[in-house]
């Protein structure tokens, strides 16, 4: 029993012919919306290049951009496929084409719900590689004086004051790391000299953070330098006030602006697919519906249309039995090229 079986007339064809023409000019525009979020997109992680780790996170965008760029592709042509079918003479040249095309359809469709899955589930390998790029991100912000690295200063404060974040996972992060370049410490100084000697690796190491990560909304003048330091201040606890630096690292801040607009778009590309799966649907029956005219020289004779000649498990079957019958027959090919090797072989020992 075939599946949506639906009887047609010339005036419900050409009904349909039409309102798949308007669909697929829809799905065109649609197709120019998704691939503009893949370009925004892209444009937003190149600008955030330099605290991230590979660019591996770029294969989002960049599937984003494929998938706008096929989806005008098919439906520009889907759109001029169903304007010919209302004259015979015209469609006559793509009928043989249509069952490749509609197969095509069927695979741009999987891969538009490929691309909505990883639109998705695309945080966890965007985390790891947020973490390990402000890592290295944060080591190079003295290097103000280094080539190529002269920028990094620049970069992490700008960032730090547009996400409202400070250090990797939080404002203790800088404590950890030597972020005052060495062209402005005193050597001199018996407590810089203390400080680097106290230290392993020899860095000059406080508890302090860049200028960045104060709270212009908080009403007391910013503690940067001595934060973890109760007498360095007046009326200051450390382990109960209320700091007046931002509390969220940046890894989470941009972990959530990129996340969010990823799932958003995931969901717009979720929508596109199901648009384009009735899109398809429509194009078969088109198909169906005019391949089973009785008599074509009369167009206003009635057709059937249907999306499956057979059931799901039918047509589930003749498909296993036909890669079956495929597999077999190449096995076939390939024994009798063996063969007819063998023979040449002996012949040309025998002579």
């Amino acid at each position: 029993m075939a599946v949506m079986k639906v009887k047609f007339n010339q005036k419900k064809r050409v009904k349909l012919a039409q309102g798949l023409w308007l669909m697929n000019w829809f799905s065109v525009f649609a197709g120019i919306i998704v691939f503009s979020m893949g370009l925004f997109l892209k444009i937003e992680l190149r600008k955030r290049s330099e605290i991230m780790d590979n660019s591996e996170s770029h294969f989002v965008p960049n599937s984003l951009i494929l998938l706008g760029l096929l989806a005008c592709a098919f439906n520009g042509l889907a759109g001029k496929i169903c304007y010919d079918s209302l004259d015979p003479a015209k469609f006559a040249k793509w009928k043989p084409l249509l069952k490749l095309y509609l197969l095509l359809c069927l695979f741009f469709n999987v891969f538009i719900l490929f691309v909505a899955l990883i639109c998705f589930l695309g945080k966890g390998s965007l985390e790891s590689t947020l973490a390990q790029g402000l890592k290295s991100g944060m080591k190079f912000y003295r290097d103000t004086d280094t080539p190529g690295r002269c920028f990094m200063k620049k970069t992490i404060d700008m960032l730090q004051i547009e996400f409202k974040c400070c250090g990797n996972n939080g404002f203790r992060d800088w404590f950890e790391i030597q972020w005052i370049s060495n062209r402005y410490l005193d050597f001199a100084s018996k407590e810089v000299k203390d400080r680097i000697k106290s230290n392993v690796d020899g860095r000059y190491l406080v508890d302090g953070v860049p200028f960045s990560c104060c709270n212009p909304s908080s009403p007391r003048p910013c503690i940067q330098y001595q934060v973890s330091n109760n007498s360095a201040h007046y009326s200051y606890d450390y382990q109960t006030e209320e700091l007046n630096l931002w509390n969220r690292g940046c890894k989470e801040a941009l972990l959530k602006y990129f996340s969010s607009m990823m799932s958003s778009m995931g969901a717009i590309v979720l929508l596109v697919w199901l648009f384009e799966m009735a899109v398809m649907v429509g194009l078969r029956l088109l198909h169906t519906s005019l391949e089973s005219i009785s008599n074509p020289e009369d167009p206003e004779c009635e057709s059937e249309g249907w999306v499956l000649e057979k059931s799901l498990k039918d047509t589930f079957k003749s498909t296993l039995e036909n890669l079956k019958s495929l597999g077999k027959s190449n096995q076939v090919d390939a024994g009798a090229e063996g063969e007819e090797g063998a023979k040449t072989q002996a012949v040309t020992t025998v002579s």
